[in-house]
């Protein structure tokens, strides 16, 4: 897929990770749709871009209305741009851990469940299928065909879960099995599915851990022995949407790293 000339949306995008995409797809060439919860930085972010090439929607992946109403406003923005849709980056996630039962002998809230699977899992998910009838309507490209690509983000935690880490690594769990159907499902439309599993980055979900935590995290790592940064994933990112042979799989970005069962 040529990222230039085309749109891509990413959820998530106003910081961190998701950021770092659409800051990669911009300097590609392309446009970025950005759907985040942060105004403030979506904002400064497409200000800083140019509102010929990022565009920012407030958008709560967790609600079906708002991203029904963030995908109107994208296939509206590419018939104005004439930049059609090229690809889907669903990076919005929350951590929250919990566990499962505590010292107290108190089972984790549901509601806490509900939150973390909402987002990270549910709101991929829906983002994913409101667009893809406009993706599978796109003008194919190339001898191949192609239409569009789907990136999703996982997490090392999905093969690695720590303690705490039940909801969270069960959504980022699904999101790397739901990969191959998903790609199964697409391939009749020329639209490749492909997922990122990173270990720790650093984002706004890690900015908060404490300096013990970080010191026992860079214990498991092997090389390099440090948080990746943003560029760094989004650079694989952009691979996965540039090469037509990845399709189907899920590639972890971790450095060799593979977490204990608690710090």
């Amino acid at each position: 897929m040529k990222i230039a000339g085309r749109t891509f949306v990413v959820s998530g995008g106003a910081s961190g990770l998701g950021r770092a995409c659409v800051r990669d797809i911009c300097a590609a060439g392309g446009n970025a749709m950005i759907l985040d919860m942060n105004d403030e930085l979506g904002t400064a972010l497409a200000t800083e871009l140019g509102p010929s090439t990022a565009q920012f929607l407030p958008c709560d992946v967790s609600d079906t209305a708002s991203i029904a109403s963030a995908v109107a406003a994208t296939v509206a923005w590419t018939a104005q741009t004439g930049k059609p849709l090229g690809g889907i980056i669903p990076a919005a996630g929350v951590g929250h851990p919990g566990l499962i039962l505590d010292k107290q002998l108190r089972p984790v809230p549901l509601e806490s469940v509900d939150f973390v699977l909402s987002i990270n899992l549910r709101g991929t998910l829906d983002l994913v299928r409101q667009l893809l009838p406009h993706l599978a309507a796109t003008e194919p490209e190339g001898a191949d065909g192609e239409r569009g690509v789907v990136v999703m983000v996982a997490s090392a935690a999905a093969f690695e879960g720590q303690m705490g880490q039940v909801a969270y690594a069960a959504s980022k769990g699904a999101v790397a099995s739901m990969t191959l159907p998903m790609a199964r499902d697409l391939s009749r439309f020329g639209i490749r599915v492909v997922t990122v599993a990173p270990s720790m980055f650093e984002s706004n979900m890690t900015a908060h851990m404490s300096d013990k935590v970080r010191t026992g995290l860079k214990k498991a790592m092997e090389f390099p022995p440090r948080a990746g940064q943003p560029e760094e994933f989004s650079s694989l990112v952009r691979h996965a949407l540039e090469n037509v042979m990845l399709n189907g799989v899920v590639i972890r970005l971790d450095g060799a790293t593979r977490m204990p069962s608690k710090l």
